[in-house]
């Protein structure tokens, strides 16, 4: 008999601990020798590197790369030595933010959503509008790989877009390094390439944020999308031609996105049987979080699974955590997780157009578990002394 929690055949439970995102930074640090577990075996493909940049393209999935070998030749042309990796679960950007920063599953770290419940507050938080409330380092109490690295006399810096500089975010996932503000995606490559040059051992991290936001707007299947990756393709040339001779560049992504017609979209706040019994609905369009009135998660459940049926995979809060999809969950976060929890299938969203107008109108999305939101890029480029 098929449980609840077991995921239908179209959506996929990250590997933790062995092909996620999570998995990079302490591959790396252990590559600079810092010790410490190496999951993804980088040590031997790194072999010799004594500074490290790795690149996060937001919304760079393994599948729009190769879709687009003509736009992105400097990538295309990268090694792929370990294949494609997993985004976290939900695969979106604070949630893949944090995992890359503490080399930890969701559930470890407690940034569980785009946005989610603040327990016991009756208020939500966004991550990427969150300053101080929350405190950071209480919220997202787990150290970081960039404290580690720190700690070993191994410079870490990240740069990362001028207006994230001390956000709560930013505090959160990458506490321990120094943050280099960038104000344009020239100066990106620019800061990157020369913080990675100024010692001689050097974990760097840089964020691009535009391609994410283009394809948010226009679509991925739009000629912005595509000019805009032709953009992140020139940008990475430029941090090749500058890379030091002891060097590796890795880039990658926090999840790959997909385009959402207008006949896959299920308004909750004009579907009466989706709001009856909702306290608080959070996460984002592919993957909500459903928080229920006292005494009606069950109620809210079965209604939830009667009006989606097969558009979308719909279990309560334990069933989700039993399925393994955030990693093993700490008993004091759980709670930021919705009583009901729904991640889309195909391409269906579930938009709010009254709670969440600006996002209901983008025109692609992702979160939730398809091998499209999920697989993303590790490429690597070597100095020429490795």
């Amino acid at each position: 008999m098929t449980r609840p929690d077991m995921l239908p055949d179209d959506l996929r439970r990250p590997a933790y601990g062995a092909t996620t995102l999570a998995d990079v930074l302490p591959s790396v640090a252990a590559c600079l020798g810092v010790g410490g577990p190496d999951p993804l075996g980088l040590t031997e493909v790194l072999r010799g590197a004594r500074r490290v940049a790795v690149l996060l393209v937001d919304g760079l999935g393994a599948d729009l790369v190769r879709a687009h070998p003509d736009l992105a030749p400097t990538l295309t042309a990268l090694s792929g030595p370990l294949g494609d990796l997993q985004a976290p679960c939900p695969s979106t950007t604070p949630v893949s933010l944090t995992s890359l920063g503490t080399g930890l599953p969701p559930g470890s770290h407690g940034v569980l959503g785009f946005v989610t419940d603040v327990p016991g507050q009756d208020r939500a938080l966004t991550h990427t509008q969150w300053t101080d409330d929350p405190d950071p380092t209480t919220w997202q109490a787990q150290p970081t790989v960039f404290q580690r690295v720190a700690a070993a006399d191994v410079p870490a810096t990240v740069v990362g877009p001028y207006a994230y500089a001390g956000s709560g975010l930013t505090r959160a996932a990458y506490r321990g390094a120094r943050y280099a503000p960038a104000v344009s995606p020239g100066d990106l490559a620019a800061v990157l390439g020369h913080s990675l040059a100024a010692t001689d051992r050097a974990l760097v991290y840089g964020y691009h944020a535009e391609l994410d936001l283009t394809g948010h707007v226009r679509g991925v299947d739009s000629p912005s999308w595509r000019q805009q990756l032709a953009h992140v393709d020139l940008m990475v040339a430029q941090l090749l031609d500058g890379l030091p001779d002891d060097a590796a560049l890795l880039v990658t992504a926090d999840h790959g996105m997909l385009d959402v017609p207008d006949d896959t979209r299920l308004d909750i706040d004009a579907t009466p049987a989706l709001t009856a019994g909702v306290r608080l609905l959070a996460g984002e369009p592919r993957a909500r979080y459903v928080h229920a009135v006292d005494g009606a998660a069950d109620d809210v459940l079965a209604a939830w699974r009667a009006e989606l049926g097969d558009r979308a995979w719909v279990v309560s809060r334990d069933e989700a955590v039993a399925s393994g999809v955030f990693g093993p969950v700490e008993d004091a976060l759980a709670a930021r997780i919705g009583d009901v929890v729904s991640l889309a299938r195909g391409t269906w969203a579930l938009t709010a157009t009254r709670q969440e107008k600006v996002p209901s109108m983008l025109a692609a999305y992702h979160g939730s578990l398809t091998p499209t939101e999920l697989a993303i890029p590790l490429l690597v480029a070597r100095g020429s002394a490795l």
